[in-house]
């Protein structure tokens, strides 16, 4: 499958300080992939050289096989951007203010294309509101119902959920669900873990201009936890080092009665003989699924740790 966004060795000098240093990135098509990190790591650097916002200092970008500096009403036509706080014209109602967008991005079929849209985000009863009366949620999928307008190719959305409440959070996740369903490449850019994972094929971690991890979620728990299975072990008399044994174990954490896991498979069935072995009597077990948050917190305790 051929990548729908690929940079090469790109960076990004604002007078001396590089907000984007070496990145080397690529998105397949119909995928979702997730930017992560914290403010000012890099994220809105990238996704502004992906619009054509602004130019690289050097490397490469490539959107569809287009330069987006080179050739940025191509890339816009193609590329649909949520920023994370949406402008409306706020005495103009919903259906109005994708008229006049519609209008300007030179739309075909027009009202049609208005009506499909709205009904996509869930906002045909409120098309005819102004938007100024719009909640922020709201505001959010009309925001969204703008990008789908022109029915592009790819979606970059910039903290599309943040400070929305759980409901309308969950809503905006399941539209992203049936935007990839149908074929759309989505790049989201986020420093919402949980909701990053919940919808991302693939992550990409930012830390001060570089990404610095890249891959599936279950990729990055093998080689940050040490493995894609957690498993806690409740034991008495158990010794760390009998559970160390177990074939696919990688690493083990805790003492006395409660120790952690991390395997490359599912041991639980080896833990109670292993257990046993050793003159323990099993207690409990149970096993979670690696979770983005597990990743970066272990990451950047080892980063601490190293420094």
């Amino acid at each position: 499958m051929s990548a729908a966004i690929e940079t090469r060795g790109v960076t990004k000098r604002y007078r001396g300080f590089v907000a984007v240093n070496g990145l080397d990135l690529a998105i397949e098509q119909g995928t979702v992939f997730g930017l992560l990190g914290p403010n000012g790591s890099g994220k809105t650097t990238t996704i502004l050289m992906l619009m054509g916002l602004t130019e690289v200092t050097s490397g490469s970008v490539r959107v569809l096989g287009l330069d987006p500096v080179r050739e940025p009403l191509e890339v816009k036509r193609m590329v649909g951007y949520l920023p994370d706080s949406v402008g409306f014209y706020e005495d103009m109602t919903a259906r109005e203010n994708l008229r006049y967008s519609g209008k300007l991005a030179g739309v075909s079929n027009l009202e049609n294309r208005i009506d499909a849209v709205l009904t996509r985000v869930r906002l045909s009863e409120a098309a005819d509101k102004p938007a100024g009366a719009f909640s922020r949620g709201m505001r959010q999928r009309l925001g969204l119902a703008e990008v789908l307008l022109k029915e592009p190719r790819i979606a970059i959305l910039d903290e599309p959920t943040s400070g929305l409440d759980p409901q309308s959070t969950q809503e905006f996740l399941d539209m992203i669900r049936g935007l990839k369903a149908d074929g759309l490449t989505i790049l989201l850019s986020s420093h919402l873990l949980e909701q990053v994972q919940a919808v991302c094929d693939r992550v990409g971690l930012f830390y001060r201009g570089r990404m610095v991890l890249e891959g599936a979620v279950d990729e990055l728990a093998r080689r940050v936890l040490g493995g894609g299975y957690r498993i806690t072990v409740e034991a008495a008399g158990a010794k760390a080092d009998a559970l160390r044994a177990i074939a696919g174990v990688n690493r083990v954490q805790g003492s006395e009665t409660v120790f952690h896991l991390s395997a490359e498979r599912d041991v639980r069935a080896d833990v109670a003989p292993a257990v046993e072995r050793a003159g323990g009597t099993l207690l409990g077990l149970s096993m979670q699924t690696p979770s983005l948050n597990d990743v970066y917190n272990e990451y950047f305790r080892e980063m601490r740790h190293a420094a």
